[in-house]
């Protein structure tokens, strides 16, 4: 009986130990984050890497179409990163994170790589997420907008996004419409937001 009892309290912490290897590599926070491959990104050519934890995170929108299934964004994400890589010559999609309507997150150069979202200083120090669609009359959905609010806490839980991490609108470091007025509005009242 003690064998018996042996064999299964180590099967037992075998398991705990599988979980909690499991749970380091992504937070229990963290909504999934639709990777490169799933969504037919193009090979990045980036290679400048972003100093981590990131002080400030830059939120745009793309000003171009929406999406609200996982196929459509799929879609307008792979528009987005070609118009960047094709026509830009830019080393991959400008942001590090791209948000559809459909409340889906999708990996654009991620927490690791700077952005060309911004001017060149903020690109450096900033991780940049857009929206995709217009917002200067509209605002994008709650699920959206959810999306962002989790993602932002994925990165402080990973250690990606400083825990004193500031929100800026796009146009509060360079002179631009993004993220529109409507979206800018409802950025303005996030805790973490800050103009100057």
């Amino acid at each position: 009986m003690s064998r018996r009892r042996a064999l299964l309290a180590w099967a037992l912490l075998s398991l705990l130990r599988l979980g909690k290897a499991q749970n380091t590599e992504a937070p229990a926070c963290c909504s999934p984050i639709v990777p490169r491959r799933e969504w037919g990104a193009l090979a990045s050519k980036c290679i400048t890497p972003l100093s981590q934890p990131v002080r400030y995170v830059v939120v745009s929108h793309t000003a171009g179409s929406s999406c609200n299934t996982p196929a459509s964004c799929q879609q307008q994400a792979q528009n987005v990163q070609y118009y960047h890589m094709k026509t830009q010559d830019w080393c991959d999609v400008a942001y590090n994170f791209l948000i559809g309507e459909d409340g889906l997150v999708y990996e654009g150069r991620g927490w690791g790589f700077k952005g060309d979202h911004s001017s060149h200083l903020w690109n450096t120090m900033s991780i940049g997420i857009t929206f995709m669609g217009n917002y200067m009359d509209r605002v994008p959905p709650a699920r959206a907008l959810r999306a962002a609010q989790s993602l932002l806490a994925c990165g402080v839980a990973q250690r990606a996004l400083s825990s004193k991490y500031e929100v800026k609108g796009h146009r509060d470091v360079q002179r631009t419409l993004s993220p529109g007025d409507q979206l800018y509005n409802i950025i303005q009242n996030w805790p973490r937001y800050r103009a100057t």
